[in-house]
């Protein structure tokens, strides 16, 4: 069998339709904390990690463009999902752990996105109640029933077939994203305007943050490391998206420009939003930067908006993935395909266009479960945003560095001890540091959020 239509598949992706979902898979609402990392870092560690992290990032995608096809990058067998190619490159025994990691990480970003953005719409109600009534009105607003409603609309986002029929959600996101950046980067600038274009912050290092233990200051300096570093992840949904492209051109030529789009323009907004946003605000800079903003109230309500939209379309490009592996399993164990569960039906509607709707009872019940447990997590526990840069920090080094790495070295038959395996030690190395030091600075201020936080309740 041919190897461009090995599992029979067409595949009718672009460069441009994988870039905007390569644009949703690392541009989160986290770009909004990237002010608060860089107050943390000071002006020269804070804007050289920005670069950094997304020159290795870069650099270590590119060569895992390459192992999308085993043994040969062109003409080799597909590996459909990143569990496939640590399978066809690294054996069995590390698809366990890298699979758990991916699909924890993938799966604790969509309890994240449930969080941000029942929070993102209880501070528009509220801003609004306060435009109102008043700086001292009681604005109380409660996020539970914003997340119920955020569970249902994914609910039937979820029924998309699979991540290549997502991809106007894809687009969305990238516009969405591109939105709410820009507006926060404009309004920085105008309050950076407002003081006489005097700079804030400072070169120093664990400066910010007014009446704060020595040691507290330090914690969020290595939060801060791993906020940057999370912020530009890519890699665990590059085999993914690459599997979307259609072939010529090969896969591994497309997927590269791809990247260089995708990173290129997220470390130019990255680094923009970041220092202009820590020259505006200095060491007061908030941890989520919209929330510095209250007026002009309907620019900043636009900008929350864009912050929705993008979680309810972005969530999708996650949970696609799950939903794939998931069903792919199921098809495999499965010993009767045309069964009830597995049988294809098909919904049409009569309008001036016919428009039909395929599901399967399987598909339609997996997914909505999947969905409705995802939303009563996010639920029962409303500080897990804390909980996602531990997850987010550990995930790193082994998901974005170790194994693209041993990958790419084994596909390209590097062998050990000469100067390109050294080199990707020592850059393996300083990752695997990048991942400690943030995990301690996660659990810092997990222990800090377990002080408040109750079950069941995310008012604001």
């Amino acid at each position: 069998m041919d190897a461009s239509t090995d599992d029979g598949r067409i595949r009718t992706g672009t460069v441009w339709t994988a870039t905007a979902h390569a644009f949703t898979a690392i541009v989160g609402s986290g770009i909004l904390a990237l002010p608060w990392s860089v107050a943390q870092l000071g002006w020269i560690l804070g804007p050289f990690f920005l670069v950094f992290f997304a020159a290795v990032t870069y650099y270590i995608a590119i060569l895992l463009c390459d192992c999308y096809r085993t043994p040969d990058p062109v003409k080799g067998r597909r590996n459909y999902t990143y569990m496939d190619a640590v399978r066809a490159l690294l054996g069995p025994k590390h698809v366990f752990i890298s699979g758990m990691m991916q699909y924890s990480m993938l799966w604790g970003i969509m309890i994240g996105f449930t969080i941000t953005t029942a929070i993102s719409i209880a501070t528009m109600k509220r801003s609004t109640c306060f435009h109102e009534k008043g700086p001292n009105a009681k604005c109380g607003v409660s996020g539970n029933s914003y997340m119920l409603a955020f569970g249902a609309l994914e609910i039937l986002l979820s029924q998309f077939p699979n991540l290549e029929k997502v991809t106007f959600l894809s687009v969305i996101a990238t516009l969405t994203s591109l939105a709410y950046a820009l507006i926060a980067l404009c309004l920085s600038i105008v309050k950076f305007s407002s003081h006489q274009y005097e700079a804030k912050g400072t070169i120093m290092v664990a400066m910010a943050g007014k009446g704060l233990a020595t040691s507290t200051k330090v914690w969020q300096v290595f939060q801060a490391l791993g906020n940057i570093a999370f912020s530009y992840t890519y890699s665990m949904l590059l085999v993914e998206i690459q599997d979307t492209l259609k072939s010529p051109p090969a896969e591994n030529k497309a997927m590269k420009r791809v990247t260089l789009y995708a990173i290129g323009g997220t470390a130019l907004f990255y680094t923009s939003l970041g220092c202009m946003g820590y020259v505006a605000f200095g060491a007061d800079v908030p941890g989520n930067f919209l929330t510095g903003f209250y007026k002009p109230l309907w620019l900043v309500d636009i900008a929350n908006l864009a912050v929705i939209i993008h979680l309810i379309v972005g969530y999708q490009v996650f949970a696609q993935t799950i939903f794939a592996i998931n069903e792919k399993w199921l098809a495999a164990t499965c010993q009767a395909p045309a069964s009830f569960f597995n049988k294809i039906y098909t919904i049409r509607f009569q309008c001036k266009q016919n428009y039909s709707f395929q599901f399967t009872p399987s598909r339609l019940l997996l997914r909505t479960g999947f969905v409705v447990f995802t939303t009563l997590v996010a639920m029962l526990f409303p500080f897990f945003n804390a909980i996602l840069g531990l997850l987010g920090s550990i995930s790193f080094w082994p998901l974005t560095v170790y194994f693209p790495l041993n990958m790419y070295m084994v596909q390209a038959k590097i062998k050990r001890g000469n100067s390109t395996w050294i080199m990707f030690q020592v850059l393996s190395l300083l990752c695997l540091m990048v991942t400690l030091v943030s995990a301690v600075g996660s659990v810092a201020d997990i222990l800090e959020h377990l002080k408040h936080a109750q079950l069941f309740h995310i008012d604001l």
